[in-house]
């Protein structure tokens, strides 16, 4: 069985600049190892989200589908997720959780998405005043909370997800269209109520993404 991704549409619909460009790449095949990303890269990160957010604002990026020998993986960042404002408020010593939904669909004509898997994961920000440290806990790697004395070194460990496993390979069929997406939201409901208050009245994020997406064939 050839085990490979090709690229289809990023956003429901074909674009001309990612045309040319997935023809330019190629099919894309796993090279030897533990697991390999996809070469066009450029492909996914120029998909739109819906509803044409500003640059500003919180969104899901660099949202790239790849494989290991046995599994479907998923890689993606979030940004612009922290405001100076939350960044104070951390200052303080209060938590900030982002949770993040993923879904993969097979794609059906004539018929409803068949949905093959759904993760659903927390990734937590802390800072202890009294070591001056942050500590993240990212929920889907299992792990304990890794501390940093550096805020950039802690958003990176926030924002960033890698080699998500979705779904074994083996649940794929081959010459099928699939499509996954992804958001996150700040978990608000873990904030206390005057910070609440202050984010609500701020408006300093919408506390939840569109989706982003993209399609892929097996």
């Amino acid at each position: 069985m050839d085990n490979s991704l090709a690229i289809d549409k990023p956003w429901g619909q074909k674009n001309p600049l990612l045309i040319i460009l997935a023809g330019l790449a190629g099919v894309l095949r796993p090279a030897p190892g533990y697991r390999w990303l996809l070469a066009a890269v450029v492909l996914l990160v120029a998909s739109v989200p819906q509803g044409g957010r500003a640059a500003t604002e919180a969104r899901i990026a660099d949202l790239v589908v790849a494989n290991s020998h046995q599994e479907l993986l998923l890689y993606f960042e979030l940004q612009n997720a922290l405001t100076p404002e939350m960044e104070e408020g951390l200052k303080s010593g209060l938590p900030l959780a982002f949770t993040f939904q993923v879904e993969l669909k097979r794609q059906r004509a004539g018929w409803l998405d068949q949905k093959l898997a759904r993760r659903e994961f927390e990734h937590r920000l802390s800072y202890d005043n009294l070591k001056d440290e942050y500590r993240v806990l990212r929920q889907e790697q299992q792990e304990e909370s890794r501390g940093t004395a550096s805020l950039s070194e802690a958003k990176r460990w926030l924002t960033r997800v890698d080699g998500l496993a979705l779904l074994p390979l083996a649940q794929l069929t081959p010459g099928e269209s699939y499509q996954v997406r992804v958001r996150a939201r700040l978990a608000k409901k873990d904030l206390p109520t005057d910070f609440q208050r202050l984010l609500s009245v701020g408006e300093l994020w919408g506390f939840e993404t569109a989706w982003q997406v993209v399609e892929f064939s097996y």
